[in-house]
């Protein structure tokens, strides 16, 4: 599934970021998050065995959420992920020619930028949906600020240091969306748990609404 096809959906706009995430738990910290109304999940590059994560979750879960994977920083890493099964990418940086490869491979693109230079410029490189990060520092109101100069199409989501106890600041600021890693998942956490902290923040997504 794209992202756009969850969202259709009716699924709220939270990516679950497992960073760290082994193979073997994959499919059921995936299965946890699906079951709890989350939907697009991504685990980061930097994670162990991070394709082989994807796959699995990818045949398991395929055709209720959507896969990506995150900290994107080459193009090998995007066409690694597009093997695996990947349908959106995610990085830490803007970082065009990674964007633009992104694309030719079908996948979606979250490029992270954090100046108004670096959102433009993952705009020209076809980006609709920029990932404002850290999105702590600068905070809710920066999402306003720069919003007020992007192209009425672009969705900013904003990720580091959102939470069920922020998320209606950013809501109010204009977000499409989130993400949100260790507040859902550290290495070590089991389903359960992943899967009650989900539900309590699609609960507070929703009643930010």
């Amino acid at each position: 599934m794209t992202v756009d096809e969850v969202l259709a959906q009716g699924a709220p706009p939270i990516v679950a970021i497992l960073r760290g995430i082994r193979t073997q738990e994959a499919v059921g910290i995936a299965t946890a998050l699906v079951e709890a109304g989350v939907r697009l999940i991504e685990v980061p590059f930097n994670s162990p065995d991070p394709c082989g994560s994807i796959r699995a979750m990818v045949e398991a879960l395929g055709g209720r959420a959507a896969f990506g994977g995150g900290t994107v920083t080459s193009i090998a890493l995007a066409e690694q992920l597009a093997d695996a099964g990947g349908t959106f990418m995610v990085s830490p940086n803007t970082d065009p020619a990674v964007i633009a490869r992104s694309l030719e491979l079908g996948m979606d693109v979250l490029p992270g930028f954090l100046t108004p230079t670096e959102a433009f410029a993952a705009i020209g490189a076809g980006a609709r949906d920029l990932k404002l990060f850290p999105g702590s520092v600068l905070g809710s109101s920066y999402v306003k600020a720069i919003r007020e100069v992007l192209p009425p199409a672009t969705r900013v989501w904003a990720v580091g240091g959102v939470g069920p106890a922020n998320v209606a600041e950013y809501r109010a600021a204009g977000v499409l969306g989130i993400g949100v890693g260790g507040s859902l998942y550290r290495p070590g956490d089991d389903a359960a748990i992943v899967g009650t902290r989900a539900e309590a923040l699609v609960s507070a997504w929703n009643a930010a609404g």
